[in-house]
């Protein structure tokens, strides 16, 4: 496979970072020929000539390495494992002539094309492979896991099924009604885009004003938070716009392609995961508005599997805030189960 390993030459990320961890810059390709751009941290006292666990991390949608999933990875490097954050192909850094359009195949696929990279790598032993999916990348790691048997064991963060969120709405909250009308806005999008050579962006879950008509945009979040925003909205805006921003972040500062639904409407994600063999470790928070995402997949998930339902924890507190990340959980489980 076309890869690249170089020293990181800029360093954008957007939590605390521990200079006693090497990163690296790298790229490699992925089944449909996408350069996928990764950081890949080393632990402490790294030696190359050793054969080490490593774990592949992405995750949440929308978001970039420099984010939670970079947290995630220098975390787990810190606790010995040589581990790879990644963009998801046409978001961040990785390729992509169109930016932004999201795909269920594409980011599956991502998650299997880093588990080649790392296993192109003399110091990571390819019977030790692991995978974190964060949010939205929660329900395609299972998905990669249900077939790509590579990866020896998988976890999820505050798992969130984008192909069930966009088809149902949060909380199966959409209408049929609202369904037919999403799909009409979606056809008049690529007439749109096709007459004009463009490529609209908007909401991969669509909201609908009081009149009941489509919500355009071209941000996924204002500057400033509105008036009177409903709490997840607020979590969401507090995480991405403020605490954590990002240039690049497709949550920080701009939106999806308007057409990302419909792949997702046509694939829907986690078809097969009562397949998956790997042990698996599904952990949410106990006040996750995506709480009851997480429990229905493991719900379906075989055994051995494990629910650990973090107390006072929101669902971006997942994403950042390490008095409530329970890393030793994932350090315990990747360390047993990739031993």
């Amino acid at each position: 496979m076309k890869h690249s390993v170089k020293p990181l030459a800029e360093d954008t990320r957007v939590f605390n970072v521990d200079s006693k961890i090497e990163v690296k810059d790298v790229r490699f390709q992925n089944r449909y020929s996408f350069m996928v751009a990764g950081n890949l941290y080393l632990p402490e006292n790294f030696d190359e000539n050793k054969k080490y666990a490593a774990i592949v991390i992405s995750g949440p949608f929308g978001a970039v390495k420099e984010q939670a999933s970079g947290l995630y990875a220098q975390t787990l490097a810190e606790r010995g494992f040589v581990t790879l954050a990644f963009d998801q192909s046409t978001t961040g850094e990785s390729s992509g002539d169109i930016r932004n359009v999201a795909s269920p195949d594409i980011f599956v696929e991502d998650f299997s094309a880093a588990v080649d990279f790392l296993g192109t790598q003399k110091y990571v032993d390819r019977e030790k492979i692991g995978a974190i999916g964060i949010c939205g990348l929660g329900s395609h790691v299972l998905t990669a896991a249900s077939i790509d048997v590579r990866i020896k064991a998988v976890a999820t963060s505050v798992m969130y099924d984008m192909a069930e969120s966009m088809w149902s709405g949060l909380n199966n909250s959409k209408t049929e009604e609202e369904r037919d009308r999403e799909k009409k806005y979606l056809a008049d999008i690529r007439w749109e885009d096709v007459d004009n050579n463009t490529h609209v962006g908007g909401f991969h879950e669509l909201p609908f004003d009081e009149n009941g008509r489509p919500v355009r945009a071209n941000k996924l979040f204002p500057d400033e938070l509105p008036a009177g925003a409903d709490p997840v909205t607020t979590e969401f805006f507090n995480y991405y716009v403020k605490r954590a921003y990002h240039p690049r972040a497709i949550n920080s500062a701009a939106i999806w392609d308007a057409t990302s639904p419909w792949g997702y409407y046509n694939f829907p994600l986690q078809q097969r995961i009562e397949k998956i063999t790997a042990p698996k470790l599904i952990v949410t928070g106990a006040n996750a508005h995506s709480r009851y995402m997480a429990e229905d997949a493991y719900k379906r998930l075989s055994d051995p599997k494990e629910l650990v339902l973090v107390p006072n924890a929101t669902h971006t507190d997942l994403y950042d805030q390490m008095d409530k990340i329970p890393f030793d959980k994932f350090e315990s489980f990747f360390k047993e189960n990739l031993d």
